[in-house]
């Protein structure tokens, strides 16, 4: 039987929490890999790549894994009502339950993460609680059929990490290699603990009001949730 696999894409979306996963879930065999949007039409990314959802919420067929990716219009979603219906919707269904980066604050948002260990990107972690997620540092946090991925990057850990649980152990190695993944970046700087203070700071600076934005309404989805 076909797994039916689905991302949701959205106007600035985080494009490589989407692509990396999806580059290697969709190289699983006898795999449907879908992008959900509210309609077909293109969507651009925060970076600006142009991605054409394959088919929409309405049409959309009952998942064994829903995936949210994060990026910085996660925002305005989280108070989207349709958007979190969809996602109810198809969780209540589905085999794995999963998020790369911030979008776990969509999951939060439908009410998904409650009493359960889930991780996002670093600058955003202390968005999980209020949620009522366990937050959880990790690239990969699993709490029964819900799998969160950390930020951006751990998108590609996180795809290995599904592929895995569906295909087995031997089939997602198989995949990391075909994909040639063995990290070895130039820089110690890819997590908060380890980087230089000056390129931590810098990032909060820089997502500061992103990150602003989001606390006002995690806090307003917080007080609803309870």
């Amino acid at each position: 039987m076909t797994l039916q696999i689905g991302f949701l894409v959205f106007p600035r979306v985080q494009q490589l929490d989407l692509t990396g996963p999806y580059d290697v879930l969709a190289s699983l065999p006898d795999a449907s890999a879908q992008l959900i949007g509210k309609s077909r039409e293109p969507v651009v990314s925060s970076n600006g790549l142009v991605l054409t959802p394959s088919t929409t919420y309405d049409d959309c067929p009952p998942l064994d894994v829903i995936c949210v990716p994060g990026g910085s219009g996660v925002t305005d979603l989280l108070q989207d009502a349709r958007t979190i219906e969809f996602v109810r919707k198809q969780a209540a269904g589905a085999r794995y339950v999963t998020s790369v980066c911030t979008g776990a604050l969509l999951l939060g948002a439908a009410g998904l993460l409650k009493g359960r260990r889930a991780t996002t990107h670093w600058a955003f972690h202390s968005l999980l609680e209020p949620l009522g997620a366990i937050p959880t540092r990790g690239r990969v946090v699993r709490d029964g059929n819900l799998i969160t991925g950390g930020g951006v990057t751990a998108g590609i850990d996180f795809g290995l990490t599904v592929a895995a649980e569906l295909a087995g152990p031997d089939e997602a190695q198989a995949i990391q290699l075909e994909l040639e993944y063995a990290p070895a970046p130039p820089f110690s700087a890819g997590d908060p603990d380890i980087a230089p203070p000056a390129a931590v700071a810098l990032i909060r600076q820089r997502s500061a009001q992103e990150f602003a934005a989001r606390q006002r309404v995690v806090s307003q989805i917080s007080a609803d949730l309870r």
